[in-house]
């Protein structure tokens, strides 16, 4: 007599695949020391690589912390914010700081750092101008909401080491056109923190900037090495 046996299921919860062993760790750029919640290693899942600080951001930030004239008392709205240090060092001089992500649970960490930052709250520390929002590349309800909400648009829109997926790069582009276009012609800038990992996403940023009507430009000064890697600050505008 035959036996059927079925195979053992095993179901996975979600949670499975995340980790939130969050650190407080300290990060210093110029003058200004920041204390935020992080990941030191990854999450198994990779969308959510915003639990990490990237090398990208660790650029950024050393440049607007050199440059903090160019956000003094601006509004701005970063692009895959992940944990917030970027947009955490813009608070202490901007008036606006809209940090977003579309992972729900890196949107968790991120709102736990806002909440931290304005708990240390001090009288050179706006951080009162400083929110969280969801915000997927490409969404047209997601950007609706952010448009109608701030419709007056933003002085700088700030992506730190945001391209890494091929698949992502055309809906960044759809989205940071949008965003430039809410201020007008040339009144906004998309500064972009970009790491190079392969030629094929070095020639694809160049390439989707100008497919969208921008104007692309290197930063004079700022090709380092971050992390291992080759890093740049490039300068983008709508023509």
């Amino acid at each position: 007599m035959e036996r059927e046996e079925d195979d053992d299921v095993v179901c996975l919860d979600e949670s499975f695949f995340i980790n939130d062993n969050y650190q407080l760790t300290t990060f210093t750029f110029g003058s200004q020391v920041l204390e935020l919640y992080c990941l030191q290693s990854a999450s198994t899942d990779f969308d959510l690589t915003g639990q990490l600080v990237w090398p990208g951001a660790l650029l950024l930030n050393s440049y607007l912390s050199k440059n903090s004239d160019m956000i003094q008392g601006c509004s701005v709205i970063e692009l895959g914010s992940g944990v917030g240090i970027t947009g955490v060092l813009c608070s202490l001089f901007c008036n606006e700081a809209v940090l977003t992500d579309h992972n729900d649970e890196v949107l968790k960490i991120l709102k736990k750092n806002i909440e931290l930052h304005k708990s240390l709250e001090t009288p050179r520390n706006c951080a009162a101008g400083l929110v969280a929002e969801k915000l997927e590349w490409g969404n047209p309800d997601h950007m609706s909401q952010i448009s109608q909400k701030y419709s007056g648009g933003f002085d700088l829109v700030l992506g730190a080491d945001i391209c890494f997926q091929q698949s992502s790069v055309p809906p960044l582009f759809d989205t940071v056109e949008q965003l430039l276009h809410l201020k007008g012609s040339k009144q906004c800038k998309f500064i972009l923190a970009y790491v190079s990992r392969a030629k094929i996403m070095d020639s694809m940023v160049t390439n989707e900037a100008i497919r969208h009507g921008m104007q692309i430009s290197e930063v004079p000064g700022t090709r380092s090495v971050v992390g291992n890697l080759e890093g740049v600050i490039f300068e983008i505008t709508l023509q």
